[in-house]
């Protein structure tokens, strides 16, 4: 393969020094092209690393299957490595950056021997952007070679750039034997460095991904006056041609994907509305020089969670994995293609399992329990240019202009269909008090909840409470600030039932938000934001919903709301003295709301 020699000073001793440590046999500069990808999917083939599935039923995919004990982020390994334990903050992990190097230098050291170390310089955003940056991983596994490619804009253009901004971020990781006990995530922000070991799962080798796209990103953002987010962007094509963007933030498991890349309901068909989906994990925002907020999404491909996708949850992300996908802990049919839970078609008979078993409907372990046809974390990597619904503003250097920011969490019982916050601080307020509820399904007591900030408690890479802070702040610079919004598409009634369909349906809670943003409907203020002033401010055209379901979808119980208040206020004790008072005098303005008695 081709070897590119680097003006950068800086990558090439930064490149001979990491081989030095982890000695590899070979080292491959990843270029980006077309053949030298066929190349290394022809190699990972050959070594097991990949099954080739049914080239005719779907063209340029493969199964890849992880370890058994290396299936999802490990975030009790997954570290912030500062020289004060009190930048990183109560919500991370903490260790300090001598002993982390120290540490995952002897598990890197001759990690790469019998391996070649690739060389993958890559960039988060389209190359040259203001609002984009450069990383470089060196890796031993084709498989994040090749997701890489996939994920990010990788190749000849980077390195290029590289010979004019110098600075980038450094990627170092090493499968190592895969032994959970020498698994390390370490983030080292003062160093613009990330170090992965260990591991072969995406989430924690992916490294420009939620390392370095939201934990670094964040650390960097917050210096240089911009934000990193756990957000969705999505455009709506309003009746008029009109496309009014939204980033919008959700824990795991709320519909983050789904709602991304939404096709209409058909009682709002006739309106004209079209969804345009410019990404659904990751944003990257700006305040540009008019003032507003403008936001590209630094990913060119989507890393999504297999069980649950089907043609009712999001056909479009059905047509999008149909091609040049790679596909990892899930079943493989007898005809060489792949199911999950949930998926399309009748459940197969045979076949075999995520961890390269035998499988047959109705298994059981051990201990009675089913066993699962692919893993409940399985994933599919798929490039974004394949979406039906994707964005033509993907590759714009400025992105797309945020009108609206949605949070949302699965509340069964206590938040309203949608609200709005009263103004950007009390917006802050919404989102960093954003919480769910665990189910049935999840471990733990059931009704819980779970605190997640701006569903970012997992991804910022400093401590939250300046991230709360940064927030504050960058609402006071913005001229045209986005309106705040908070959504819930889970809530229940006495018999445990949804009272709101969700999926498609979700759309004519948008355009309520939407017709907010343009002032085109007037708002009812409650104790806790604004609500619809009534209840066909929202189009219900076509959706024959259970009578009184909307007087429940928006009943505010008061005294369900105060008794939450303790909650909130031990999450903002963790924080301490660093908590933004702000955020204090907000929770005081509720709480004083709330006990006010109704006129």
């Amino acid at each position: 393969m081709t070897k590119f020699i680097t003006r950068n000073k800086e990558l090439k001793n930064w490149v001979a020094k990491a081989s030095r440590m982890c000695e590899p046999d070979e080292i491959v500069w990843i270029d980006g092209t077309l053949e030298q990808k066929e190349r290394l999917e022809k190699e990972a083939v050959a070594s097991g690393e990949l099954i080739p599935l049914n080239q005719n039923k779907l063209p340029g995919c493969f199964l890849h299957r992880t370890n058994p004990n290396d299936v999802a982020r490990t975030e009790h390994l997954t570290y912030i490595c500062t020289k004060k334990k009190h930048a990183a903050g109560p919500n991370n992990n903490w260790m300090s950056p001598t002993a982390a190097y120290k540490k995952a230098r002897a598990i890197f050291k001759g990690s790469m021997r019998g391996r070649i170390m690739y060389v993958i310089p890559f960039s988060m955003g389209p190359v040259g952007s203001p609002f984009s940056k450069i990383g470089v991983e060196l890796t031993d596994s084709r498989y994040v070679v090749l997701n890489m490619m996939i994920m990010t804009r990788v190749g000849m253009s980077v390195l290029e750039h590289l010979d004019k901004e110098p600075e980038f971020t450094k990627c170092l990781h090493s499968l190592a034997d895969l032994d959970i006990n020498k698994r390390l995530i370490l983030h080292f922000p003062q160093d613009n460095t990330i170090w992965s070991v260990g591991s072969g799962y995406g989430g924690n080798v992916l490294l420009g991904k939620k390392c370095m796209a939201l934990r670094l990103a964040s650390y960097i953002g917050r210096k240089e006056a911009w934000f990193a987010e756990h957000m969705l962007i999505m455009g709506i094509e309003e009746p008029n041609g009109h496309i009014k963007y939204i980033g919008a933030a959700f824990p795991s498991a709320c519909g983050k994907t789904n709602l991304a890349m939404l096709l209409p309901p058909e009682g709002l068909k006739k309106k004209g509305y079209r969804i345009w989906t410019v990404g659904d994990d990751i944003s990257w925002m700006r305040i540009d020089s008019d003032g507003a907020l403008w936001a590209i999404n630094p990913e060119t491909g989507f890393f999504g969670v297999a069980p649950g996708t089907n043609s009712r949850t999001n056909p479009n992300m059905v047509e999008t994995i149909k091609k040049n996908t790679i596909y990892t802990n899930v079943l493989l049919k007898p005809d060489g293609t792949v199911w999950w839970e949930d998926a399309d078609g009748d459940v197969p008979q045979a076949g075999i399992d995520w961890q390269g078993n035998p499988w047959r409907p109705g298994m059981q372990d051990k201990d009675g329990k089913p066993v699962l046809a692919a893993h409940p974390n399985s994933r599919f990597t798929t490039p974004f240019s394949q979406c039906p619904s994707a964005s033509f503003r993907i590759e714009h250097h400025h992105g797309v202009q945020i009108s609206a920011i949605v949070f949302g969490g699965r509340r069964q019982h206590l938040a309203p269909l949608v609200y709005e916050a009263f103004n950007w601080q009390h917006g802050v307020f919404v989102g960093s008090t954003m919480a769910s509820e665990r189910t049935a399904a999840q471990f733990g007591k059931q009704g819980e909840v779970r605190r997640d900030s701006m569903a970012m408690l997992p991804f910022c890479g400093y401590n939250m409470a300046e991230y709360f802070r940064h927030w504050l702040n960058m609402g006071k610079k913005m001229h045209k600030p986005p309106k705040i919004f908070h959504v819930n598409w889970f809530r229940m009634d006495e018999n445990n039932k949804f009272l709101w369909p969700g999926y498609r349906e979700n759309l004519r809670v948008l355009e309520w938000i939407l017709d907010r943003c343009n002032d085109k409907v007037d708002a009812r203020q409650t104790p806790i934001g604004y609500i619809p002033k009534a209840f066909n401010d929202i189009d219900m055209t076509g959706l024959d919903l259970p009578r009184g379901n909307l007087e429940k979808l928006f009943a505010i119980d008061k005294k369900s709301w105060i008794g939450g208040l303790e909650g909130i206020k031990k999450f903002f004790r963790e924080f301490k003295k660093d908590l933004p008072i702000e955020l204090w005098q907000e929770y005081e303005d509720l709480k004083s709301r709330l006990n006010k008695q109704e006129k």
